[in-house]
């Protein structure tokens, strides 16, 4: 739904909060620290600007931005990605339990959503950049 030179965002076939989307550079790379200089600002700016937009659309103060590099790490597929999760005030129990959620939702096989719902938030989220002009 959002594209730069470098980057790119996507919606999670797997959310774990509403607003749950990814941000990656285009090329395939599984290691954060491997990202050049360029590709590590452009991930960062993207991720900067979608937040806003996510934040304005979910209305909220707060979002949470997670890199898992490596598997020891959590990381599901082998391509850097920063999961942004627009947050609320007892969206978890315990704040920290989210990190454990994303991988518990990652592994999960069945929690799929159709090709469908995806498009339909992916375009809400285009309209909110014209609209939020972020």
């Amino acid at each position: 739904f959002w594209e730069s030179r470098l980057s790119f965002a996507f919606v999670n076939i797997k959310p774990v909060l509403p607003g749950h989307v990814l941000v990656s550079p285009k090329r395939i790379e599984p290691s954060f620290t491997n990202l050049t200089e360029e590709e590590t600002s452009d991930l960062f700016l993207g991720a900067r600007k979608l937040s806003s937009l996510l934040k304005g659309h979910y209305e909220t103060a707060s979002l949470t931005l997670v890199v898992q590099d490596g598997e020891d790490a959590g990381r599901s597929v082998p391509h850097v990605h920063i999961h942004l999760l627009p947050r609320t005030p007892g969206d978890f129990q315990n704040n920290d339990d989210i990190y454990g959620e994303i991988e518990r939702v990652d592994s999960r096989s069945s929690a799929v959503r159709t090709l469908e719902d995806m498009e339909l938030e992916a375009e809400t989220y285009r309209n909110c950049l014209k609209q939020f002009d972020v």
